[in-house]
């Protein structure tokens, strides 16, 4: 991830660098970690970086099918309700039997199909809302792709942001050293790269 987004060409284009810009950040909050530290709770909530980056996965691909679906909605999930709230329980954990290499290769593949959709869809292609959660709004009856891809783009950002502090909290790591690290920039004044196996 750059430490800024690209200049940008027209609408799909800015939605597209953006999103990847997001969708990097948090490799570069993972990076380093241990499986123990992804778990770690840190701050006040019961949030990990190892979780975040499994709802970050989770957030994109349920949009990503109502996109795909457009202007139809997706196939109704017809699991039992406890197993559908079991798995989104889950999502905001990293479990014992997982790692933070296979939740992150998991969302490298999820940013991958993202991005296919959002090359091909159609922008004002209406999005269904879903009335299955009480924060959906009642008195709209479709978003467009648009409206879809800016909400993802949120979710990630607000997410990472979480994931910053959580990071800073369980080594001192902040944002910039750790992309200047992954990306394997050059230190300077102001800025050193971090390493694995450091502290800041």
């Amino acid at each position: 991830m750059p430490g800024l987004a690209p200049p940008v060409t027209d609408e799909r284009d800015a939605l597209r660098e953006f999103l990847a810009y997001h969708q990097g950040g948090y490799f570069a909050v993972a990076y380093g970690l241990t499986d123990e530290q992804a778990r770690a709770t840190p701050a006040a909530s019961a949030l990990s970086i190892g979780g975040l980056i499994k709802h970050a996965t989770g957030v994109q691909r349920a949009w990503m099918r109502r996109v795909a679906a457009a202007p139809a909605a997706p196939p109704a999930d017809t699991r039992p309700r406890e197993e559908i709230a079991r798995e989104f329980a889950d999502q905001h954990v990293l479990l014992p039997g997982e790692t933070l290499a296979g939740v992150l290769e998991a969302f490298a593949a999820q940013n991958t199909e993202t991005l296919r959709l959002l090359a091909a869809a159609d922008l004002d292609a209406a999005v269904p809302v879903p009335r299955d959660a009480p924060w959906f709004p009642t008195d709209v009856d479709a978003w467009n792709v648009r409206w879809v891809i800016h909400h993802v783009i949120n979710e990630l950002a607000r997410h990472a942001g979480h994931a910053d502090i959580i990071r800073e909290s369980i080594d001192g790591a902040t944002m910039y050293e750790l992309v200047a690290g992954l990306e394997g920039w050059e230190p300077t004044a102001w800025l050193s790269p971090w390493r694995p196996g450091t502290k800041a």
